[in-house]
């Protein structure tokens, strides 16, 4: 799924512009802060929270940010996904 941007967020909206998948995050300094991750339940199985987050670990790499997981399903993600140690700022 591709999502769009706008800043705090990466979101998509389905046919009728009703939300589907959104993670949001607050910018302080060099720090993304990853608040909140919604998957409409009838997408919810499919990867796309990951999606997700693997969208916020590329803009903060391309934006040379850190990312401080705070959400619970970030937290989560960030501890199974060795690529993007790197990124974690605690």
């Amino acid at each position: 799924m591709s999502f769009l941007f706008e800043p705090g967020r990466f979101y998509q909206n389905d046919a009728a512009g009703q939300l589907v998948a959104e993670v949001t995050f607050t910018v302080t300094d060099d720090v993304l802060a990853v608040n909140h991750t919604f998957v409409a339940p009838s997408l919810r199985g499919q990867g796309i929270a990951s999606q997700l987050m693997v969208a916020v670990a590329e803009y903060a790499r391309e934006q040379h940010d850190w990312i401080k997981p705070v959400c619970s399903y970030s937290q989560r993600f960030f501890q199974r996904a060795d690529q993007y140690h790197d990124l974690i700022k605690e």
